[in-house]
């Protein structure tokens, strides 16, 4: 028996096994649409699990141990690294620069060297998904109508344009203006086999768009059909319509689609079964299980997961102040001081943070005195409930967001906004009826949309697609970062971009050094300005 897919172009892509495969066949066979179809029918746990394996790249422990030398780093726990990795290349993510905090190299820039281990898990994990995605694709005839094998072809062609989104956000600059550029190798369930042989050249930023938008909109098509005659998902881990809708404004967003962007979002908030979190549910940490009501898509994380049973190589511990982990010891992570300053004090969220004397409101006086004898930073992060909100849990198990209805609300302002509609309604009515009833905005809807994302997806993983969207850079200045990360980056400084790792280059026969992105010097840093604002 062999993979059908042989996905050689990242050297840490994790082979999956093969009791989970659909595309298995006998040496030199290949799979019929009949094939396709007897599998995705006749052995439906069979595809289950093939689908499964997707989701489970969102979680794995170690993914690259074997690229690393048969060595567990502390910061490779799956999809939710690149999250952390993401924030901590902002101007309002920070955290002691001690070896504690794994996220330091992000933090510093050190992660953009090609050869640094950051590098091999960004490209690796986003990798990781598009291979086991491609096996489903590959797997089930596009032309089905079995709601089933509907609802099991479009987790695949979803997963892999938000794989694909997230890869060509980092590895190139903006599409629009960029079209013709360099961006990512494009390998599909339709091209894999020859890639595996000859190498794939980096796509064009229009041709992966073209295959982003074309795998969304197939993968809304057939959730719209399999979803009308009663397909729903099992769990929030898998991707419904109203996700996809949502991946789908993501990317029209950073097309500049805007009005397609507003149609998209608007329909995501529709056909979601969540709702905004009220003010009284986010006056106390949370953002911590997939149950809660705002939910749309996350990664579930179970107690019985090797993240977990690690202890320690998992997201929470990286990322939580109220559960064990490495937060205990580096100190947390902690908002930008210039970015708290501006959250006025009607606003709900101001306690998702201590202050300037260490204290927050939204905390019970336990979790205070926790703060205190532990002297944790001012600043520092009070946004993420502990597991079944246990203060110092050390089963660290919480579920990870990947897209809230608040951001699709946020998506639709500014998409309004930006294409003549009135976003500035939209934007007003979001945050006074959930965050903070003073609200009003400027009337910059976009720049406003900017900051409320800030606020309210902070350590979530995206805004620094948004950073890079709009042509923001990096100003550290003021905002409470260590000494040794007070950077100013211009917004077309290619040290924002990432560089396909060492290890690509060198397995990948259609590329060479000169194909890759400009190599370029960690950015040294600058004075600090306090006077600087936000």
């Amino acid at each position: 028996m062999k993979l059908k897919y042989l996905f050689a172009l990242s050297m840490g892509a994790l082979m999956l096994n093969a009791c989970v495969e659909m595309d298995l066949q006998p040496e030199g066979a290949t799979l019929t649409t009949d094939i396709k179809q007897e599998v995705s029918t006749a052995m439906p746990d069979r595809a289950e699990a093939s689908v499964r394996a997707i989701f489970s790249q969102f979680n794995v422990y170690a993914p690259n141990y074997g690229v690393f030398g048969n060595r567990v780093r502390h910061n490779d726990f799956g999809y939710s690294s690149i999250m952390m990795f993401t924030d901590a290349n902002t101007e309002d993510w920070s955290g002691a620069d001690d070896g504690y905090n794994w996220a330091g190299n992000s933090m510093t820039y050190d992660d953009r060297p090609y050869t640094s281990y950051e590098s091999d898990i960004v490209w690796n994990d986003h990798y990781n998904i598009i291979f086991a995605a491609n096996s489903v694709v590959g797997s089930i005839d596009p032309a089905t109508t079995d709601a089933l094998s509907q609802f099991y072809l479009a987790q695949g062609l979803a997963s892999r344009g938000f794989a694909y989104l997230g890869l060509a956000q980092l590895y190139q600059f903006n599409y629009k203006g960029n079209e013709d550029k360099p961006c990512v190798p494009l390998i599909t369930d339709q091209n894999a086999d020859d890639a595996a042989v000859n190498g794939a050249k980096r796509a064009s930023v229009q041709e992966v768009y073209d295959q982003i938008d074309a795998d969304l909109t197939e993968a809304i098509r057939l959730l719209e059909a399999s979803e009308a005659v009663g397909q729903t998902r099992p769990d929030r881990r898998y991707i419904d319509l109203a996700v996809s809708f949502g991946l789908r404004a993501r990317m029209n967003l950073a097309m500049q689609n805007y009005a397609q962007a507003a149609l998209d979002a608007d329909s995501a908030i529709y056909y979601t079964d969540a709702r905004p979190a009220t003010i009284a549910e986010v006056s106390a940490p949370a953002f911590a299980s997939a149950a809660e009501p705002n939910w749309m898509w996350g990664i579930l994380i179970a107690e019985t997961d090797d993240v977990v049973s690690s202890g320690i190589v998992n997201w929470i511990s990286h990322c939580g102040t109220f559960n064990y982990g490495y937060c205990q010891y580096s100190g947390g992570h902690q908002i930008s001081k210039k970015l708290y300053n501006v959250i006025p004090e009607s606003d709900v969220r101001k306690g998702w943070w201590s202050n300037a004397e260490g204290k927050s409101a939204n905390i019970p006086a336990a979790w205070q005195d926790y703060l205190d004898e532990l002297e944790f930073p001012k600043y520092t992060s009070c946004k993420f409930a502990p597991y079944q909100n246990i203060l110092d849990n050390d089963v660290n198990a919480n579920d990870i967001p990947l897209m809230r209805v608040e951001e699709m609300y946020l998506i639709k302002a500014e998409a309004q906004a930006m294409s003549g509609a009135d976003g500035k309604t939209t934007l007003e009515n979001f945050v006074k009826t959930y965050r903070d009833p003073e609200y009003t905005s400027t009337g910059n809807v976009q720049d406003d949309v900017y900051l409320q994302k800030r606020i309210e997806l902070w350590g979530e993983g995206l805004i620094w697609y948004d950073v890079m969207r709009l042509n923001k850079g990096i100003d550290r200045r003021g905002a409470g970062f260590p000494i040794t990360a007070v950077l100013k980056i211009d917004a077309d400084d290619p040290i924002l971009l990432w560089r396909l790792p060492q290890t690509e280059i060198q397995g990948n026969s259609a590329l060479t050094d000169d194909d890759n992105n400009k190599s370029t010097e960690v950015p040294t840093p600058v004075d600090d300005d306090e006077t600087v604002k936000l």
